[in-house]
């Protein structure tokens, strides 16, 4: 896979910038106004009820801050945050000794929970619900069921893709929060917020052009920072402006709309040998040499979002406003 600047997986380097620049509160956590405002009324009446909060999905695109929300939700509940992974958990038991380690009232987060396999699933559903585990001790005729109580907990379950949960699993969450793409406004407001933690001064006219080509994606956003502060500091300057800005994502290959090579790539051989589609999925991922899962997950969701393809029941088409961008004349039927 070719490496891909502004793309939403996450390596060692990105984890490690996430936590240094992590908001701890909601008062810090820029962004999501309406999921915010609903959290805090849901944890202060959880607060007052002195009960754990209703079980929490948060769902969206990758990279809005839903790992961001789990730890805040925990601070401001004043417990503890265990974190996991649907795939992590390969079976039964390994949850049963995640959620028998709990504390009453913490908050266990799972990342990816779409991905978890069903036996696991059907195992949380009690765990959820009556906060209990049903154990099932031995094999064949001498098989016995055990009942494990468990402290009330709140999970917190992250996905991108929501429809991918099975509606048991869904309809056990007393909280949805759907998280939507950011504003350029606010990313760059988290870009000079960013950079203060770095110790960088960047100037506002080159946030809000960072800000323009992050995808709306927050992580995108810091991560395009570290890579111009990487060249302004080469340079010797120790100030971002729009000139640096500028020359250093031009060189990243990241134009004025976000996109960087591989969604060129993308769009242009969809435009170019398949005269703008329709297109399966699957011969695009071929064309372009990824994963159909990477494709439908990591380069889709943006290029839908700002319109330049659609979904029809053929396969993929590209837009009239792809087209533009490209400075292309549209095909005639």
């Amino acid at each position: 896979m070719e490496n891909r600047i502004v793309s939403d997986i996450v390596s060692p380097e990105d984890v490690s910038l996430e936590l240094s620049v992590r908001p701890s509160s909601f008062e810090h956590y820029i962004g999501q106004e309406q999921v915010k405002h609903n959290l805090k009324i849901f944890i202060e009446a959880a607060k007052i009820r002195e009960e754990s909060l209703d079980h929490v999905l948060l769902y969206g695109p990758p990279g809005l801050g839903k790992t961001t929300l789990a730890s805040i939700i925990a601070s401001e509940m004043s417990v503890q945050l265990k974190t996991t992974s649907g795939p992590a958990i390969e079976r039964a038991g390994d949850l049963a000794a995640i959620l028998t380690s709990l504390a009453p009232g913490d908050v266990l987060f799972i990342d990816e929970i779409h991905r978890l396999n069903r036996a696991v699933e059907e195992v949380l559903y009690s765990a959820m619900e009556d906060f209990c585990l049903d154990i099932v001790i031995g094999r064949g005729e001498g098989a016995r069921s055990v009942r494990i109580d468990l402290p009330p907990f709140t999970l917190v379950g992250a996905t991108t893709r929501a429809g991918a949960l099975s509606a048991p699993l869904r309809d056990r969450f007393g909280v949805l929060c759907r998280l939507e793409y950011y504003e350029t406004k606010d990313l760059a407001k988290i870009i000079t917020r960013t950079a203060e933690i770095f110790g960088i001064e960047v100037i506002e006219p080159a946030a809000f052009e960072i800000a323009k080509r992050s995808r709306g994606t927050p992580r995108i956003a810091n991560r395009l920072l570290r890579r111009v502060r990487d060249f302004a500091q080469v340079q010797g300057n120790d100030c971002i402006d729009l000139d640096i800005t500028n020359n250093a994502l031009d060189q990243l290959q990241v134009d004025k709309q976000g996109l960087d090579h591989i969604d060129h790539k993308l769009l242009l051989s969809m435009i170019e040998k398949y005269r703008g589609g329709p297109v399966g999925v699957e011969t695009i991922s071929a064309t372009i040499g990824e994963e159909v899962t990477t494709v439908e997950e990591v380069y889709e969701p943006y290029l839908l979002q700002i319109g330049f393809i659609q979904r029809t029941p053929r396969g993929r088409v590209v837009t009239e406003l792809a087209y533009r961008h490209f400075k292309m004349e549209v095909p005639k039927d």
